[in-house]
């Protein structure tokens, strides 16, 4: 069962119901989950909750299915959002199938696709519909690394979840990739591109925060507050777009002498210097530099 990521009001009537009618709610946290029955004016006793968490799954699997077999009926929560999903309940869920027993879904709130409706990811063509999760990253240096370059290979919408305290650290790194790749992509005359980021933080919660940009920029975005690096985070790596018929991407190192610019000059001596130094079309780069003001506007 989802249970809400922020606000109260997220939970589902179904659910309401099931938790009220259930013999036993297997739980993430038990405390947090009497909190939670607490908010909603059901009170449940101590021993019709199961602690069921990632560090005794497997073995509380167990208990649960003994009970089931009794003919109890057990519902199962994490602390927040949809079990399963990057949250425990998975091993649960296959231990109760090898044990002939059901799992019904009862649906609710999910970061995941909450940020996914309303990122815009409008995919080029057909190899670039539908999306890959890939949760989060790894932290040592070179898998993330690794992690970091194979998503952005990958032609489909890529939602990654991360913490505040790596979320600059990883938007940095693949504006740096991106750059590394369009220049190579430019010394082979292919064309080049920069991926839209949605970045989607505390959803849901009283400091949500949805905004679109590209890679170069972002790392800026973030910096420019302090409150907007704290939170759970929620990123969407949009498909690549397509180049309009007859116009070649803009280079991301133009991208980058672009965004250094506007930070001391007028967007027209920023354009005209861009245009000078890296090549580009003068009014690529005026549109860029419009699109990028537009959107720190509108955060």
């Amino acid at each position: 069962m989802a249970t809400p990521i922020g606000n109260l009001a997220d939970i589902s009537l179904r659910a309401l119901a099931v938790l009220a009618q259930v013999d036993a709610i297997a739980c993430e946290d038990t405390r947090h989950t009497q909190a939670l029955l607490r908010s909603y004016g059901l009170q449940r006793p101590s021993h019709a909750l199961i602690a069921v968490h990632q560090h005794n799954e497997a073995q509380a699997a167990q208990l649960v299915i003994e009970r089931l077999t009794q003919g109890q009926r057990i519902a199962y929560v994490s602390d927040a959002g949809t079990p399963g999903v990057s949250d425990p309940g998975a091993r649960l869920c296959a231990a109760l199938a090898q044990a002939g027993l059901r799992s019904i879904p009862i649906p609710g709130a999910s970061s995941i696709i909450s940020a996914l409706s309303v990122a815009g990811c409008v995919p080029a063509n057909a190899e670039a519909s539908g999306f890959v999760f890939e949760g989060f990253l790894p932290t040592k240096a070179a898998q993330r690394q690794a992690a970091i370059e194979r998503v952005l290979q990958e032609p489909r919408c890529t939602i990654v979840l991360e913490a505040p305290h790596r979320i600059v650290d990883l938007v940095q790194r693949m504006a740096q990739v991106q750059a590394e790749r369009s220049s190579s992509q430019a010394l082979s005359g292919s064309p080049s591109g920069q991926r839209l980021l949605t970045i989607a933080k505390e959803i849901s919660k009283q400091f949500e925060h949805i905004i679109t940009l590209e890679a170069a920029p972002a790392t800026a975005w973030l910096q420019a507050e302090p409150q907007r690096c704290k939170g759970e985070f929620v990123l969407i790596v949009h498909p690549l777009a397509p180049a309009p018929e007859g116009q070649q991407p803009l280079h991301a190192q133009a991208e980058q002498v672009l965004h250094l610019l506007l930070q001391e000059l007028p967007t027209k001596t920023a354009v005209k210097l861009c245009a000078q130094i890296t090549g580009q079309p003068r009014n690529q780069l005026y549109e860029r530099a419009l699109a990028w003001q537009k959107a720190a506007a509108a955060s």
